[in-house]
């Protein structure tokens, strides 16, 4: 069974061999993160395909929160750049919801929330965990948590 992170690694033999200068830096730089976060503990472990995803997806948020930084700098073209390097990550990610999906996942844990009686903006962090873990992913933090809230005051 081939691991996210030998993928990674054989894509970026590949983008070495193919002289991909914009792909083979942004695997490696994904790879070193991967590796900081192997050691980052007491001991050396290997990371599962979940915790390898979790540092993808944070590495492909640095990428878009840097290329909006660099447009209002007026830096058009590093901007363009970060956003490639997005692009190629998100690759290695799960589809990301749609609004359509993402509403009907929080309003099924709405309801298991109102269930057990949690209900109102207090009910917000039994939403989010019953929510999350369905989600795993594939929505922004903030983009579930402004949906747990609608859905919450409505």
């Amino acid at each position: 069974m081939t691991t996210l992170k030998s993928k990674l690694h054989e894509d970026l033999n590949a983008a070495i061999r193919e002289r991909d200068e914009l792909r083979s830096s942004t695997l490696r730089l994904t790879l070193s993160a991967i590796t900081n976060q192997e050691v980052a503990g007491k001991e050396k472990r290997e990371l599962s395909d979940d915790e390898v995803q979790k540092v993808i997806a944070k590495e492909a948020k640095k990428r878009r929160e840097a290329a909006e930084a660099f447009e209002k700098g007026g830096r058009a073209e590093s901007a363009a750049r970060e956003l490639a390097e997005g692009e190629l990550l998100a690759v290695y990610l799960p589809q990301p919801l749609s609004d359509a999906e993402l509403e009907q996942i929080v309003a099924q844990a709405v309801e298991e929330a109102k269930a057990s009686g949690a209900e109102g903006p207090r009910a917000m962090g039994q939403v989010m965990k019953i929510a999350n873990p369905k989600i795993a992913g594939r929505a922004e933090g903030g983009r579930v948590a402004a949906t747990v809230k609608r859905l919450l005051a409505g």
